[in-house]
């Protein structure tokens, strides 16, 4: 349910053909079959994540592992860990760890969120420097289901629904390590809910489609055991009149340009 990107962030092709997609200008190849497919949410996010150092990221839900690989070439010396349940995605990742040539810094952790024992035994528990997610965008109960399972699991929240996957999210992270996601911007009052009093030091980033429409999507930023209070940031404006992305909006999507100044 990525934002719709046009021709310069992605080359759109056929989950039957063998051909990568193709991000920041050629930099990430990006091989996907079906499910959730890759696009400015992914992009954004991985450019709202802060500074990582030699720390650990866990991209959370991570599909084809778009935001993970894209957050390992932006911080070189990171290690990464792409969280996935779903074998067809988990495969999608593992491809393209491979076709990155990134296998020395980035994993495949295969295994449930919603099981503590699997995020254990993958060594995750309050293990990460940074956790970043784009969580699916459709809570089970007021949706309706896609028959394809891939594509439902990409696109539905199951029983824990929003809260329960922060939850699960959060307990991945170290005390002080630091948070960030992009959603619906209208599911803003259940993502503050969802943290539960788990993160301070808020930063609520929205993005706006053109200037003066209301904003679609919504980037949250905090760290774990905060008391910081919440910010409010001006956010970003994605398309000019002409619709084609603003100069910053581009710089983001062709060169990696981050969101914040960290």
């Amino acid at each position: 349910m990525d934002l719709p990107t046009g021709p310069p962030l992605l080359s759109w092709i056929m989950p039957e053909e063998k051909s990568p997609d193709l991000l920041l200008d050629g930099r990430l190849k990006l091989f996907q079959r079906g499910g959730h497919r890759a696009g400015t949410d992914a992009v954004l996010l991985a450019a709202a994540a802060p500074p990582l150092g030699s720390g650990l990221a866990v991209d959370v839900g991570a599909g084809a592992g778009t935001v993970g690989l894209l957050l390992a070439l932006a911080h070189p010396g990171a290690r990464i860990a792409l969280l996935e349940k779903n074998p067809v995605a988990a495969e999608d990742s593992r491809r393209n760890i491979a076709a990155n040539a990134l296998g020395e810094r980035v994993r495949l952790a295969e295994a449930d969120l919603f099981d503590a024992a699997a995020r254990k035994a993958e060594g995750l528990v309050e293990a990460a420097d940074v956790v970043v997610t784009n969580p699916p965008f459709l809570e089970a109960r007021a949706a309706r289901v896609s028959p394809d399972a891939h594509r439902a699991m990409a696109h539905v929240l199951g029983a824990g629904g929003l809260a329960g996957w922060l939850k699960a999210s959060l307990a991945l992270l170290r005390p002080g390590g630091s948070f960030a996601m992009i959603h619906r911007a209208d599911a803003l009052d259940d993502i503050l809910a969802g943290f539960g009093g788990r993160l301070g030091g808020l930063e609520v980033f929205p993005i706006f489609p053109k200037e003066g429409r209301p904003a679609i999507r919504v980037i949250l930023r905090g760290k774990k055991g905060s008391k910081a209070p919440l910010a409010l940031l001006p956010g970003l404006v994605l398309h000019g009149a002409d619709g084609k992305f603003t100069p910053v909006a581009e710089e983001i999507h062709r060169h990696g340009r981050w969101l914040f100044a960290d």
